[in-house]
């Protein structure tokens, strides 16, 4: 008797079969054959070894075993034009779209289907792809440990990123990876829900977590793509090592704002390299105990000239400060918060900010092929907005926790042809604003629209009053 296919084992299979990375956003002919399903091709007639479907859960890291059977349907990104909702699947019978309509199923009303769908979106916008501070090349050296001429914060934290190093798998070990490939699990939910007059929290937090799972790939120099799929909701980005873009159901895909930056995802336990790499110029600012277990705290904090890059319009990066928190006994990344500040200006209206912190917590560290990956972990984030209005404050809490199944190295036929952008790729790029709830994003966009249109037409005065200049010449 055929078992009935879950969501994790589903999402495995469009993975090998060449869903991911590149093939799911294909849109144009020359796209529709995905550089992954040709490798599998080509490895599968190589070999003398027939694939095997595995129907027994992932129990180990560090395989790429590829699966056979028909090839599935791409899904359908957005809306459903005949009524089908976010982010269900168009196919019949597939696993993603059978988990996803009995998700949608259990739903008592539209009110509270509107609901999800609002939490669902700030979840993924939020802390779906969230970015490095700053940008950083996973081909850069670490700089060398030096004590002349150095303050004591820099040189502390120069030994302290040798000696994490040393613990991941070593630097040649890892300058010998030229790409990896990870595939895991996460839940999310909306935890809690303050403003200045009362707080809301969320009792059946258990029952209400939003499932599903990610795939990322990466590849040097500056290459990743990353798929999640959470709650009936997917969430496609990606950098080619020039652009970085993001596609949402509900925003279409767009290039994100400032420098090249790495996906904090990878940071958190699955890229010791470029990790090392983004705390390269932090500072040793002092210990703290993280569960119990001494740490060393570097601190890194992103230079104006990116603020102002990732700044647009109303919406500006005030600042953006990443901790790692690396543990004394063994020298691993244990803890990691970020946090930054957004100033939004709105239209004649007052100043309202919002401050982003994400606290990330790794466990389980394991080695695949020498190098040590953290195998799980959690992330609290906080959205804090805060005005000039008195007791105008609100604070959202959310959670997510990820357990990492399966992880492979030196992936073999692996190309940048997998990290093309869509082709539907709009040329503006979008401010991270855009993350904040709606009614916020909503105020950005009018003001951002107000500010664009201001330019155009100084632009456009400027070159009229240029066409109108009679140039004089004396002799």
């Amino acid at each position: 008797m055929e078992k009935k296919q879950s969501f994790f084992s589903a999402l495995k299979e469009e993975v090998v079969r060449g869903l991911s990375p590149s093939r799911s956003r294909a849109a144009s002919p020359a796209r529709s054959m995905s550089p992954m399903s040709s490798l599998l091709r080509r490895r599968k007639n190589h070999s003398s070894h027939q694939y095997v479907a595995a129907a027994e859960p992932i129990s180990r890291s560090g395989s790429l075993r590829p699966v056979v059977g028909e090839a599935l349907a791409p899904l359908m990104e957005g809306p459903d034009p005949d009524g089908a909702e976010l982010g269900e699947s168009k196919r019949a019978g597939s696993g993603l779209g059978n988990w996803v309509k009995g998700q949608l199923s259990r739903t008592p009303s539209v009110t509270a289907m509107a609901y999800k769908r609002s939490d669902l979106r700030l979840l993924l916008g939020v802390m779906g792809a969230p970015l490095a501070p700053v940008h950083v090349s996973n081909n850069d050296p670490l700089p060398h440990l030096s004590i002349k001429d150095t303050p004591i914060e820099t040189s502390s934290a120069q030994y302290i990123l040798q000696q994490y190093t040393a613990a991941s798998g070593g630097q040649k070990l890892q300058n010998s990876i030229k790409n990896a490939y990870a595939m895991g699990k996460v839940r999310m939910v909306a935890a809690e829900f303050e403003t200045a007059t009362r707080t809301v929290k969320n009792r059946n937090a258990s029952r209400c977590a939003e499932s599903g799972g990610f795939v990322l790939w990466q590849m040097n120099p500056d290459m990743w793509y990353v798929e999640l799929a959470v709650g009936g909701g997917k969430l496609h980005a990606g950098c080619n090592g020039k652009v970085v873009w993001r596609h949402t159901p509900w925003g279409g895909a767009h290039t994100a704002k400032g420098p090249v930056r790495p996906l904090r995802r990878a940071l958190q336990g699955l890229d010791p390299r470029t990790t090392a790499s983004m705390f390269a110029d932090a500072r040793c600012i002092g210990e703290k105990k993280i569960n119990g277990e001494d740490c060393f705290i570097l601190k890194l904090c992103a230079d104006p000239h990116t603020l102002k890059a990732r700044s647009e319009g109303p919406a500006e990066i005030i600042r953006h400060v990443l901790f790692g928190y690396f543990s004394q006994k063994t020298g691993l990344l244990v803890h990691m918060e970020d946090s930054h500040l957004t100033r939004i200006q709105s239209n004649g209206g007052d100043t309202v900010y919002w401050e982003t912190t994400i606290n990330s917590f790794l466990d389980d560290y394991r080695p695949v092929e020498g190098i040590m990956i953290a195998h799980s972990g959690r992330s609290v984030v906080t959205l804090f907005r805060f005005g000039e209005v008195a007791m105008s404050h609100t604070k959202t809490k959310m959670e997510e926790a990820w357990t990492i199944e399966e992880v492979a190295f030196n992936v073999p036929g692996l190309s940048i042809d997998c990290f093309i952008p869509p082709a539907d790729l709009r040329s503006e790029s979008i401010s991270e604003a855009c993350e904040l709830p709606q009614d916020e994003r909503g105020k950005s966009a009018i003001a951002l629209a107000a500010h664009r249109a201001k330019i155009a037409a100084l632009e456009k005065a400027h070159d009229s009053s240029t066409d109108n200049m009679t140039w004089k010449m004396e002799v």
